[in-house]
């Protein structure tokens, strides 16, 4: 009896000792589709991008980024994430939440500095990859007597939810008009779809939209209204530029909305990728470069993707460029 038990414990350290061992090897995943074990990757760089809404620009454009760089980049496991846009992107990005970020070029350049919606809270480590295309700035009116930003004196102006980019620009343009943006208009801080309803019903003289054109909440108006673009230019637009580095010049066709007859002289902000300044060199480089090579599948993205040239793609950086995308530029 003793020596049969001796025997069933000798064989049961072996089974023991041979489970210990397995498990020492190569660690394994359990692929979830078909719950075979697989051994787990190693040296996969992961790329997370922080884009915006489903339903808007950045997330498309952010997918087709996600497979360029997947296709092209050995090593490479890019993802594009939906997120609160612009100002999330910018916080995601100083977290280490996502590695790269499509956000406007103006709030890049407030995120660097510390200022207006980053007062006081600088980041310095953001760094530039390139500028993507326009979100020229619409200053849109159904009172045809509204002819420059200083006919808004006295006026109910739209200027964009509060804390927004919008409202930020609009508070630029008032003050490079000579303009009291608290004590000579009457900011009503509304988003887009809010001051197309206000236009509509005559409860708002003049609004600020920064989007793509046509917009939507625009167009929408104009079914029922003759719409009326205020130019941004001439002093304006020069305060302007001169002051901050990120507004670039832009035309809003003539006929891109009912009633506009003529090409309209604005501004815009560009959106634009931003990464964090610890992103290897030779990575940055190499995600660059592949979007210039694929500006197919970008615009099968999105129609923006046909603007995505390298010819635009320093125009309005507007903060420091990443060491990959200035070796990748300076080559070009």
């Amino acid at each position: 009896m003793k020596k049969r038990v001796s025997i069933f414990l000798s064989l049961l350290l072996v089974v023991f000792l041979v489970m210990g061992l397995t498990g020492c090897g190569t660690e394994t995943n359990t692929d979830s589709d078909s719950g075979e074990e697989t051994p787990k990757s190693s040296g996969q760089v992961f790329i997370n991008i922080g884009t915006g809404g489903t339903a808007g620009t950045y997330f498309p454009l952010g997918g087709a980024f996600a497979e360029i760089w997947n296709n092209d980049i050995s090593g490479i496991n890019a993802t594009a994430t939906s997120t609160g846009a612009s100002v999330a992107n910018v916080n995601l990005l100083k977290e280490g939440e996502v590695e790269v970020v499509i956000i406007q070029n103006d709030i890049a350049s407030y995120a660097e500095t510390g200022t207006v919606l980053f007062e006081g809270e600088p980041y310095p480590n953001i760094r530039g990859l390139c500028t993507l295309y326009s979100e020229p700035l619409q200053l849109v009116t159904t009172d045809k007597s509204i002819k420059t930003v200083a006919d808004l004196k006295g006026k109910r102006v739209a200027v964009g939810a509060i804390g927004s980019g919008v409202e930020a620009n609009a508070r630029q343009i008032i003050a490079a008009a000579g303009l009291d943006f608290e004590n000579d208009i009457n900011p009503k801080f509304l988003s887009f779809a809010e001051a197309s309803t206000g236009l509509k019903d005559k409860q708002l003289d003049a609004a600020f939209l920064v989007a793509g054109v046509p917009t939507a909440a625009i167009v929408d108006l104009s079914t029922q209204n003759d719409v009326f673009v205020v130019p941004i230019d001439g002093k304006v637009a020069e305060n302007l530029m001169s002051t901050y580095p990120f507004y670039t010049e832009f035309i809003i066709p003539a006929a891109t909305y009912k009633g506009q007859t003529e090409d309209v002289k604005s501004l815009s902000v560009r959106a634009m990728l931003a990464v964090n300044d610890n992103l290897d060199e030779e990575l940055a480089y190499n995600m660059v470069k592949s979007i210039y090579e694929n500006s197919d599948r970008i615009t099968a993205a999105h129609n923006v993707g046909k603007d995505i040239t390298k010819d635009t793609a320093l125009d309005g950086i507007g903060i420091t460029l990443h060491p990959g995308a200035q070796r990748y530029f300076d080559e070009q």
